[in-house]
């Protein structure tokens, strides 16, 4: 994982289930260092572990510290999540903004978070380099402290370069080869010629090029083919039998 990653510390958080959630929210995209300011229920919180879902690592690491200003000691940049301070001049930047300098700064970094009911204190946000704003709805400007942070942890982890992975992704299935592929649509097209499908004679030549269209473009496996197969044989059985019969 990158060195650049930026700490991430909680200044008063109040409930050890948004401690862990906020654990969880960091893990799943790589980040690993927690910092606590003088958490209100104190710490160790018995609460964070199930809420953290796994991200044990997160909290058995994460250090506690009297004062933001000693949290932020070792910090040469500093982004402070809150909304915008009309009694504080200091840069406003946005998520993209903050991602893209952490990434080219060489020191550490740390990304402030204040408790959840009222947010960072101005003496805590004067201890920053810069504010950085989500925009979020201003008729419904609610965001819990996990959000908040999975939101920011999402965005500096997108240069993160091949770090991290889609969770979902799966090696794809190599494609099949065209013999296979043509016997599908051979199997097919005599399905289709019993069932009665190719009418007007004078169309079934483009029918059957808009069905073998439809056919390679998906780039089907051995497996899917074989799949295929079976679904066709299944759908032509009753055609089959009544040929036969006669």
């Amino acid at each position: 994982m990158s060195d650049n990653k930026p700490v991430i510390v909680l200044v008063n958080p109040q409930l050890g289930q948004n401690i862990g959630k906020a654990a969880r929210a960091m893990l799943n995209f790589g980040l690993t260092e927690m910092r606590l300011v003088a958490p209100r229920d104190g710490w160790p919180n018995p609460e964070a572990g199930p809420a953290a879902s796994g991200a044990d690592m997160v909290l058995d690491q994460a250090k506690v510290y009297d004062s933001t200003a000693e949290a932020l000691a070792d910090c040469s940049l500093v982004y402070a999540s809150t909304v915008r301070r009309r009694d504080l001049v200091m840069p406003v930047v946005a998520p993209e903004e903050m991602a893209r300098e952490i990434h080219a700064n060489e020191g550490r970094t740390a990304i402030l978070f204040g408790p959840e009911r009222s947010g960072l204190e101005g003496s805590d946000v004067q201890l920053a380099t810069k504010i950085v704003t989500v925009p979020i709805n201003p008729e419904f400007g609610s965001l819990n402290l996990a959000q908040a942070v999975i939101l920011l942890a999402y965005e500096w982890s997108r240069g993160a370069g091949e770090d991290l992975v889609q969770p979902t992704m799966k090696d794809a299935e190599p494609r099949a080869p065209m013999g296979e592929l043509n016997a599908l649509i051979d199997h097919l097209d005599g399905a289709l010629d019993k069932a009665g499908y190719f009418f007007p004679p004078e169309r079934a030549e483009a029918t059957r090029t808009t069905i073998r269209t439809l056919l390679t473009k998906p780039g089907w496996s051995s497996r899917e083919i074989s799949a295929m197969f079976g679904i066709v044989k299944t759908l032509a059985a009753p055609y089959d039998r009544s040929s036969k019969e006669r």
